[in-house]
């Protein structure tokens, strides 16, 4: 293949780009079925992805279901996020050894493991532009996680679905790719099923120059642009998000944070599977002699007790003030932080809230009624 537009595969030549991924010695990794959801992991070629699986979500709810058609990406996300490989929830970050009166530290070494990601969406996309802010846009970097991400391939895939609790749209990160991505996908199931197929780095263009495609004519760039108009038209969830930085700022003493702890399991699920948090803490630990130690981090959760503890007891010892912090943080200080918002409207917090906790509708309710009290603590 000579020519730089867009091109199209058969999923015999989705083959071939996990076949020439492999043998440039990445680890692939992608969606597949297992223990009833589509999760991230290990795939050894296109047989492994949820051909015909589809994902139904509300607040509260997941469940899959087939589809009545082959569409190999035809789901919005799972439970799972990029997070759980660039910034893995277990990290050791050093060893020391005691030998006689001399102590050796050792920084753990950063991974060699290239990944190779399938089926990345573009609130996902999002995400990993905004953990790369957190880890590597200040003057304190993550050796780790600059290890991992600078290894990455990344194959993007616009999105055919959208789910009840997905508002991408809303916070501008979706549905359809734009940016940070190797190659990306649009998956075309009317007619012949193909993927349109377009490169976004030189790594990507030389991958693809190996793939039997041939160059997209019109009707393809029209079914690929159809397929994202008609994911944008079907969010779930919408909501306001120009003015949120100084909504929730005006609003910390607002009753509708008593109404939400009343709810809220302060479980930290929302965090779990949040693509963007990064709440850690550490753990230092020793062998029984006392000659060798470790420090190891842990992904950790502002809704935990533990996480704001100090002497005295936690700072935030109320659920109140635990899913404010979690909620302000994410839509309003974050902005402070990073430059931009914390949030890419995945939809993750509502589905695996096991009390159906909306992000969305905490807003408008706010939004509705806004508090006249001022900031508090």
């Amino acid at each position: 293949m000579d020519h730089q537009g867009p091109s199209v595969l058969t999923a015999l030549g989705l083959q071939a780009l996990f076949d020439s991924l492999r043998h440039r010695g990445y680890r692939i990794v992608g969606p597949k079925v297992r223990d009833g959801a589509i999760v991230y992991d290990d795939l050894d070629g296109v047989a492994d992805l949820p051909q015909g699986w589809t994902d139904e979500q509300a607040p509260g709810r997941y469940r899959l279901a087939r589809r009545d058609d082959a569409a190999l990406f035809g789901y919005a996300v799972g439970p799972h996020s990029w997070k759980a490989f660039l910034h893995p929830s277990v990290q050791r970050l050093w060893t020391a050894r005691r030998e006689g009166d001399a102590v050796t530290v050792t920084p753990e070494p950063t991974s060699a493991e290239r990944f190779a990601f399938i089926g990345v969406r573009a609130c996902e996309l999002k995400a990993i532009e905004i953990q790369d802010r957190v880890f590597v846009g200040g003057a304190h970097i993550d050796p780790h996680y600059r290890a991992r991400r600078e290894g990455a391939f990344i194959v993007a895939v616009n999105c055919a679905e959208a789910a009840g609790t997905c508002f991408c749209v809303s916070m501008g990160s979706g549905p359809k790719v734009e940016a940070g991505y190797d190659l990306a996908l649009t998956e075309i199931t009317e007619g012949e099923h193909r993927f349109v197929v377009e490169a976004g780095s030189e790594a990507g263009r030389q991958v693809l120059a190996e793939l039997q495609a041939h160059a997209a004519m019109d009707g393809d760039l029209d079914a690929a642009e159809a397929v994202v108009q008609r994911t944008a038209a079907s969010m779930g969830r919408q909501m306001r998000s120009d003015d949120l930085r100084e909504l929730l700022a005006a609003n910390l003493e607002h009753p509708r944070w008593d109404d939400v702890a009343d709810r809220c399991l302060t479980c930290g699920n929302c965090t779990m599977v949040c693509p963007t948090c990064f709440c850690t803490s550490v753990e230092d630990s020793s062998d029984l002699t006392g000659a060798e130690s470790s420090r190891t981090r842990r992904w950790d959760s502002c809704f935990t007790m533990d996480f704001t503890h100090v002497p005295g007891g936690s700072v935030r010892a109320s659920a109140r003030s635990r899913y404010r912090q979690w909620m302000t943080h994410k839509l309003s200080s974050w902005v402070d932080q990073f430059g931009t918002s914390g949030c890419v409207g995945c939809g993750r917090c509502l589905t695996w809230c096991p009390v159906g906790i909306d992000i969305t509708e905490e807003v408008r309710a706010i939004r509705e009624s806004p508090s006249k009290q001022g900031a508090g603590t």
